[in-house]
C-alpha cells in the first residue's frame, strides 16, 4: 500500500502537435510533471499512461514507470482520464500492488511544483478528505460575463446586481485548474466521484496555466525562464 501519481500522456493533439513531449526549454512537457513527483518525495510508483511506445521511452528517461501501454479502449479521443486512471490502477492490482492514494498529474501543468504536490497531501490528512482538487481564482468574475445572441444585442448582458460594483468587490469565484487531482483508491470507483470529503487547494494564476495552445506554451516558457533567474 502507498502512493500513485498517474500521469495521463496520450499520443498526437488536435491543437499542439504531440504537446505532451513538445519541448519547454529544452525538456518534454510530461518531464515537468515527472520531476515535480519525483521531488515531492510522496509517490511509491509514478506511472505514466500512454498510448505511444516512444513516449513511454521519454517517461523512462526522465525516471517514471511506463512499462505497459494504454488498451485500445482508453486510447481513443472519447477516453476520459479517470477511464485511464482505473485501467492502471486495476493493472497494478493483477500484479498485487495496491495503492491508497491517486494523484492524476495532467502533463499538461508544467508550472505545478513538487511543494504544490506535499501541500496536497498535507490538506488531505489535515481535512481528513477523501479528494483533494487545486484551483485557482478566477480572472475575470463570470458575474460580469454573459451569452450573445445572433444579433450581439446587449441590453440584458450585465446583472443589474452586479452592474455598478467595483470589482475589488464581486464575490470570489475558483475554477479547476487541472493541476492536481488527489483522492483515496476507493472513490475511484463510486458513481460520483469528488462529492463527499472533497477539498480545493488553492493554487496561484501564475501556476494555474493548462497548456492548450501556443501562446500557453509561451506563458509557462516566459514564467519558468524568470523562476530560473530567482
Amino acid at each position: 500500500m502507498g502512493n500513485i501519481a498517474i500521469i495521463p500522456a496520450r499520443s498526437g493533439s488536435k491543437g499542439l502537435k504531440d504537446k505532451n513531449i513538445k519541448k519547454l526549454l529544452g525538456k518534454p512537457l510530461l518531464a515537468y510533471s515527472i520531476e515535480a513527483a519525483k521531488k515531492s518525495e510522496k509517490f511509491d510508483e509514478i506511472f505514466v499512461s500512454t498510448d505511444s511506445k516512444l513516449y513511454a521511452v521519454i517517461a523512462q528517461e526522465y525516471g517514471a514507470n511506463a512499462s505497459f501501454l494504454r488498451s485500445p479502449k482508453t486510447s481513443s479521443d472519447t477516453a476520459d482520464s479517470w477511464s485511464v486512471v482505473r485501467e492502471v490502477i486495476e493493472k497494478f492490482e493483477e500484479k498485487g500492488k495496491k495503492y491508497n492514494t491517486i494523484m492524476l498529474l495532467q502533463p499538461t501543468s508544467p508550472l505545478r511544483t513538487g511543494e504544490d504536490i506535499c501541500n496536497s497531501f498535507q490538506l488531505m490528512e489535515q481535512k481528513k478528505a477523501n479528494a483533494i482538487l487545486s484551483v485557482t481564482e478566477v480572472e475575470h468574475s463570470p458575474l460580469w460575463c454573459n451569452t450573445l445572441d445572433q444579433d450581439m444585442c446587449m441590453d440584458h448582458f450585465q446583472n443589474n446586481k452586479y452592474k455598478d460594483y467595483p470589482r475589488q468587490f464581486l464575490p470570489k469565484f475558483y475554477r479547476l485548474n487541472g493541476a492536481i487531482y488527489l483522492l483515496k483508491t476507493e472513490e475511484l470507483y463510486k458513481q460520483k466521484m469528488f462529492t463527499d470529503k472533497c477539498f480545493a487547494y488553492l493554487m496561484p494564476n501564475e501556476r494555474s496555466v493548462d497548456i492548450d495552445t501556443e501562446m500557453d506554451f509561451k506563458f509557462a516558457e516566459l514564467y519558468l525562464k524568470e523562476r530560473g533567474k530567482k
